[in-house]
């Protein structure tokens, strides 16, 4: 059994709706959701939009692999998006209705080139660290050692 930190964001229609459908959709297709971190407001990362995210972390057992959560995840985005992508036809970020990542899977590190876990930009993401820090105080970067909170003071320093 392992655990996977996902966060769920949304900056289209009813975000918080969005979202609720996406944890269903988790709970139904890849494990049990044990935990879930309060709704976090941010800014578009790495695109300009006037739409805010909203933000929330889940844990979730899942017997299931990595690759085949990946896989799982990009089916509900796909769903629930209405077929949208995270992307335009240029490569550059768009908003969304649903965007799901895997932020950690226990203390394991993959580097392939479909999957990069811990998440890549964990460490630099508050509207990763914030809610992962709540539902996960003690969880630790298995290459860094840093909890969430060091890293998130890292970032705001």
């Amino acid at each position: 059994m392992l655990t996977y930190y996902l966060n769920l964001g949304s900056n289209l229609g009813d975000r918080e709706g969005n979202i609720w459908a996406a944890d269903l959709r988790i709970a139904l297709d890849i494990g049990l959701v044990t935990a879930r971190s309060d709704f976090f407001e941010s800014e578009p990362w790495g695109f300009e939009s006037s739409n805010g995210f909203l933000n929330r972390a889940l844990a979730v057992e899942s017997q299931e692999e990595p690759q085949r959560v990946l896989e799982l995840i990009h089916d509900i985005e796909r769903e629930l998006g209405a077929g949208a992508g995270h992307r335009d036809e240029h490569g550059r970020y768009i908003d969304r209705v649903i965007d799901i990542d895997i932020m950690a899977i226990d203390d394991m590190i993959i580097d392939t080139p479909t999957l990069t876990v811990p998440h890549r930009h964990l460490p630099k993401r508050e509207f990763y660290l914030k809610p992962f820090m709540e539902i996960a105080p003690d969880w630790r970067h298995p290459a860094t050692g840093l909890t969430c909170q060091e890293m998130l003071s890292l970032i705001r320093n």
